[in-house]
């Protein structure tokens, strides 16, 4: 096809939506209120107030408002502030084994980490493998870098994890492609709130393990809502400190969530490996593509996350201030199961987290019906997130509402 002289885009970006779907569904819902509506906007995952006003944790704010401008003004180094680094390992690993074998990068925010470990551990053309329920962002972290995803089919009859299509598709994954990079986001799963147990992190490890016999295998956490995670959560570390001789491990890290610093763009990406030559290389080419995309990150967010991770004084206030928003959450959790329990509504294990997803027969008709009564969710392949990080309490009852009554308008007129 002859080029056209007036349009300079390649053919791959000249029909690029203009913005995220979850973006313009919170734009929408925003128009309306600002029009006068009474709108409840539970699109975006920021985790609010029962007032309605974005929840903040002083703690961090005393740190970023601490922080001497000329050392927030200054480049950050390529990597990140190792000071910064080893305080994000010790948040993730709290001196488990596991730390001795990692390094890290700093990335802007989860979604550079996730960037940055599809580069670096798919060639181009290649798949990541994740769950049929998955954060839709995946498909463009992938595709901008020319890889790709497929997915397992997440939930078995019996409503837990299907370790079957698991196994069977990353076996079909390496023979197709000699290799597999699997993205696994618990706990609080992004869209679905559900989290692992102890049985299925075990059971999902020894089958990497036994994959990795077939052809390289790493996996990815995508630990964006770890800070959030029902209380006696399974430990992922023990399992993963297993099987780390077959599987290495990256964990995508976060600040957005767990210090309440959405727009500061803070994260990290953390490699583990047992081989400390190998350890080095993946470093390398870590902080190489830290150079080729973003360069360095947000000094300033770095230094402060830093801070209080570091500070006895200020890592105990975010302690108390985390806490207080767990509870906000969990609070609305509690409720939004009693209340949905009572509409038989269908949805997957949830016992906390941001989101969950309940199941529809046609999520756009659920969505449009919603909208119609001035209630915005998210649509899915065959469900709908609900931001209950966005609901107060108050209006956790109007929500529950709406979605019943658009789970069955969608019954009259299922997806074709």
């Amino acid at each position: 096809m002859t080029p056209d002289p007036a349009n300079p885009l390649i053919p791959a970006s000249n029909n690029r939506p203009g913005d995220d779907p979850i973006f313009t569904l919170h734009g929408m819902a925003t128009r309306r209120a600002a029009a006068g509506e009474d709108i409840l906007n539970a699109t975006l995952g920021a985790l609010v107030e029962d007032d309605g006003s974005l929840a903040v944790m002083p703690s961090v704010h005393e740190a970023l408002r601490n922080t001497s401008l000329d050392r927030a003004s200054a480049y950050a180094p390529i990597s990140g502030p190792p000071e910064f680094l080893a305080a994000v390992e010790r948040d993730v690993f709290h001196g488990h084994g596991l730390q001795s074998k990692c390094i890290a990068v700093a990335t802007p925010g989860g979604s550079g980490a996730i960037y940055n470990a599809v580069t670096n551990f798919l060639e181009p053309g290649q798949k990541a493998l994740t769950s049929s329920y998955y954060w839709a962002p995946y498909d463009i972290l992938t595709g901008l870098s020319d890889r790709g995803i497929c997915t397992f089919n997440m939930f078995g009859a019996d409503g837990n994890l299907d370790l079957v299509s698991f196994e069977e598709s990353l076996h079909a994954l390496i023979a197709e492609q000699g290799r597999a990079l699997v993205i696994l986001n618990s706990p609080c799963h992004n869209p679905t709130g559900y989290s692992f147990n102890e049985d299925e992190w075990r059971a999902v490890c020894d089958i990497m393990a036994k994959a990795a016999d077939e052809g390289p295998v790493t996996l990815l956490i995508d630990f964006a809502y770890a800070k959030y995670a029902p209380e006696g959560d399974a430990d992922w570390r023990d399992h993963v400190a297993r099987i780390l001789p077959k599987v290495p491990t990256i964990v995508a890290w976060s600040a957005s969530k767990a210090f309440a610093q959405y727009g500061a763009r803070v994260g990290a990406l953390i490699a583990l490996h047992e081989d400390d030559t190998i350890r080095d290389r993946i470093a390398n080419a870590m902080g190489f593509t830290c150079r080729g995309t973003w360069s360095n990150c947000n000094h300033h967010g770095m230094i402060a996350i830093g801070e209080v991770l570091r500070d006895d004084k200020l890592h105990a206030a975010w302690d108390k201030d985390r806490a207080r928003l767990v509870e906000l959450l969990d609070a609305r959790v509690v409720e939004f199961n009693r209340l949905a329990a009572k509409h038989n509504l269908h949805y997957p294990r949830y016992e906390g987290g941001f989101f969950v997803a309940v199941f529809s027969d046609n999520p756009q008709v659920t969505i449009k019906h919603m909208q119609d009564a001035g209630v915005f969710i998210v649509p899915l392949q065959g469900a709908v997130r609900v931001g209950l990080c966005a609901t107060p309490k108050s209006k956790i009852p109007r929500l529950v509402e709406a979605l019943a009554a658009g789970i069955e308008a969608a019954k009259q007129i299922p997806a074709s």
